[in-house]
């Protein structure tokens, strides 16, 4: 009994730890969009940004109303410990970078799907 419980622990930080590389590299992936997009990023090298830094929602873009526009932010308190801001235009340049890079993964998982296919088909082998 003690031997399931120490698995199931185990089984329990894997999965976590998992989550948490998983979560880090999708992080680092948004920011490299935000930077190709036009986003600036803004280190939190003074006591009242890491304050800001700490009480937004990190690893999110929140768009936020600002004089007569939009402003959009990521806080990344973690890694970089900074906040990448651009207006609409840039997330307008974020979302265009988003979708071509899904639709380059898609396409690279179907010719990958094809290959298998054609390697594994019964027409293969004869």
């Amino acid at each position: 009994m003690r031997v399931h419980h120490v698995l199931v622990f185990a089984a329990a930080l894997l999965t976590l730890s998992g989550c948490a590389a998983l979560r880090r590299h999708e992080a680092a992936s948004t920011e490299q969009l935000l930077s190709a997009a036009g986003f600036q990023m803004r280190t939190g090298d003074s006591p009242e940004r890491r304050d800001d830094l700490a009480t937004m929602p990190p690893l999110k873009i929140v768009a936020r109303t600002q004089g007569d526009g939009v402003v959009y932010t990521f806080a990344d308190p973690d890694k970089c410990r900074c906040l990448y801001v651009g207006g609409s235009k840039e997330y307008s340049a974020y979302q265009r970078l988003v979708t071509e890079r899904r639709i380059t993964q898609e396409r690279i998982w179907a010719e990958q799907d094809a290959i298998d296919w054609a390697l594994w088909s019964p027409w293969y082998w004869r």
